[in-house]
């Protein structure tokens, strides 16, 4: 798959394909991501946003991985009555419904962290050990926004935040 840097980018609001995951467990996100890892390995996978399949699987991994060692230092975390309006009027919203496509990070070029290409299997096995200790281990970081989750809340977030990314992959 070329990389973002060889192709035009995407704009992935505007998608068309983007395929409709509910995920209820780790074990829903880990047979969708074999899925599709088998079918790239087949040559049998479409991408409709802009990161090869192990970049995504590396990115979730990766946002699991802040609960616990921390968010980068690059992340602003935006003042707090925006984060308590967050907390009353969005917070569900982002534990129980779709997560909106395209949304940016402000001041961050790349729109989000964690986007730096990696290989498929290197990928697969980062977004493995991470479930693991998302399922395993209570998050110990707060959320810059949200800040305290439940265990069952911090899963529900990375369900919704898995259904959105790997939603731009399509098996032919």
């Amino acid at each position: 798959m070329a990389s973002s840097t060889d192709q035009q980018r995407v704009d992935t609001k505007k998608v068309n394909g983007h395929r409709t995951l509910r995920f209820t467990s780790a074990a829903d996100v880990l047979n969708d991501a074999d899925k599709l890892a088998a079918a790239q390995r087949a040559g049998t996978l479409k991408s409709l946003g802009n990161w090869s399949l192990g970049t995504a699987f590396n990115h979730l991994a990766t946002w699991i991985d802040y609960e616990y060692d921390g968010y980068p230092k690059e992340f602003k975390v935006p003042p707090r009555i925006l984060c308590f309006i967050a907390r009353v009027f969005m917070k569900n919203r982002f534990l129980y419904k779709p997560m909106p496509r395209g949304w940016r990070i402000p001041k961050i070029e790349s729109g989000t962290f964690a986007t730096q290409e990696t290989g498929l299997e290197e990928g697969l096995s980062a977004l493995r050990k991470s479930w693991q200790r998302l399922e395993s281990t209570p998050c110990t970081v707060p959320h810059p926004i949200f800040g305290p989750l439940k265990h069952e809340e911090w899963i529900a977030m990375h369900l919704r935040h898995a259904e959105l990314h790997l939603g731009y992959y399509e098996i032919r």
